[in-house]
C-alpha cells in the first residue's frame, strides 16, 4: 500500500490539499480480515468524514455504511455488478472511482504466461470469490485457456488457512498458475510466493509486487497511478462535484513485469519479445 498512498497523497498536494493543513486522512487497514471493513466502514460514518477513500472489498461495506458520505474507489473489480454504481458513464448515488475490469485482461494474463512457458498445458486457476467480478475473471481466464488448448483447475480459497492445502491440491496437477487479484491474495502474498517458489510452479500474478516478492511475472493495472487518479475524483469532491455526477474511469497504464532471477531458478528462457516489451525486469 506504501507506493499507492504516496501516489495518493502526492497529486492531493499537486491539487492544493495539504495533509495537517487544510485536509485530515485518516487510515485505517482491515489487513485481509473482511469483518474489520464493516467495522471501518462504521466508525467513518461516525467520524462524518468528508470523502471515503476504499479499494476492492472494502468498497462495499462502506457503500452498505453511508448513502450519503461520497464514496471514492481506487479500485473496483466490477462496480456495476456489485451494484456500486448504476452504470460507467452515469454512476447516480454516492459512490463513483476507478473500475479494473479484471476479466478484461484474463485473456492477455493466460497468452502472456503461455508466451513465457510454450510448454504449459494444465494451467491452475486459484481465485478468492469475493464478488461476480472475480467471478467473470475466473470464468474468462478459463475460456482464454481452452481456446489455446489448456487445461484448467479452478481452486477457490475462502480464507487464508485455505491456501496451504490448496497447494497440496495442486501438486503435479498443473505447470502453471494464474493468481486472480484480491485483498485476500495481497495479504497472503510472501506465503503465496514461498509455495510458488517450493512447488517449482511458474504463476502469472495481477500486482507487481508479488513479482518484486519472488514472483515469476504479473500483468495488469499500475496501481499507483489507479490511486493518483483517485486523489483526482477527491478532489473534485471537495470542491463540490457529486460523486454520481462523475463517470468510473478505467484503467490507461498497465504494467509487465518479469523476475529474470525467479526465471532462471525455473529453468525458463524469457524470449527476447518479452523482454522488450515489459514494462520492469527484475534481475
Amino acid at each position: 500500500m506504501g507506493p499507492w498512498l504516496t501516489a495518493f497523497t502526492q497529486r492531493l498536494r499537486e491539487l492544493q490539499w495539504i495533509e495537517g493543513r487544510n485536509v485530515a486522512i485518516e487510515y485505517r487497514w482491515a489487513e485481509g480480515h473482511n469483518e474489520r471493513m464493516n467495522e471501518i466502514a462504521a466508525e467513518f460514518v461516525r467520524l462524518k468524514v468528508d470523502v471515503i477513500l476504499t479499494h476492492g472489498t472494502g468498497t462495499y461495506p462502506a457503500k452498505q455504511a453511508t448513502a450519503a458520505i461520497p464514496i471514492v474507489f481506487a479500485i473496483a473489480t466490477d462496480p456495476v455488478n456489485q451494484g456500486l454504481v448504476a452504470s460507467l458513464p452515469r454512476p447516480g448515488g454516492n459512490a463513483t472511482g476507478l473500475s479494473i475490469q479484471g476479466a478484461d485482461v484474463a485473456g492477455k494474463r493466460v497468452e502472456l504466461l503461455r508466451e513465457l512457458i510454450p510448454h504449459l498445458h494444465r494451467l491452475a486457476i486459484v481465485a478468492y470469490f469475493e464478488s461476480e467480478g472475480t467471478a467473470r475473471e475466473v470464468r474468462e481466464a478459463e475460456r482464454a485457456s481452452r481456446s489455446i488448448g489448456l487445461e484448467t483447475t479452478t481452486l477457490e480459497f475462502q480464507q487464508s488457512a485455505d491456501i496451504v492445502a490448496a497447494f497440496e491440491t495442486l501438486r503435479s496437477r498443473a505447470d502453471g498458475l494464474y493468481v486472480v487479484p484480491s485483498p485476500l491474495m495481497s495479504a497472503n502474498r510472501i506465503r503465496i510466493n514461498t509455495l510458488v517458489l517450493a512447488a517449482h510452479l511458474p504463476t502469472m500474478f495481477g500486482l507487481r509486487e508479488s513479482v518484486e516478492l519472488g514472483g515469476l511475472i504479473s500483468y495488469g493495472p499500475n496501481f499507483p497511478d489507479l490511486f493518483r487518479r483517485a486523489a483526482e475524483f477527491v478532489d473534485k469532491i471537495l470542491r463540490g462535484t457529486k460523486p454520481g455526477d462523475i463517470p468510473v474511469e478505467q484503467p490507461t497504464k498497465f504494467d509487465l513485469v518479469i523476475n529474470l532471477t525467479t526465471a532462471k531458478t525455473f529453468g525458463i528462457t524469457v524470449p527476447d519479445k518479452l523482454l522488450a516489451v515489459a514494462d520492469a525486469v527484475i534481475e
